[in-house]
């Protein structure tokens, strides 16, 4: 998916940590329709990063 096609962000898709870094929301994540394969915190794809 091009970057000129994600949805765009509205409330609910992401909050700031404590460290001030934007998180998405596993509702954000389906709404985009794709796992990127970061190993992002709420991935609802069942995604996990090997460490």
């Amino acid at each position: 998916m091009k970057l000129d096609k994600l949805p765009p962000l509205e409330p609910g898709d992401f909050y700031f940590n404590e460290q001030g870094l934007m998180v998405f929301t596993a509702a954000y994540h389906l709404k985009r329709g794709y796992c990127c394969k970061n190993g992002c915190k709420h991935c609802p794809y069942g995604f996990k990063k090997k460490s």
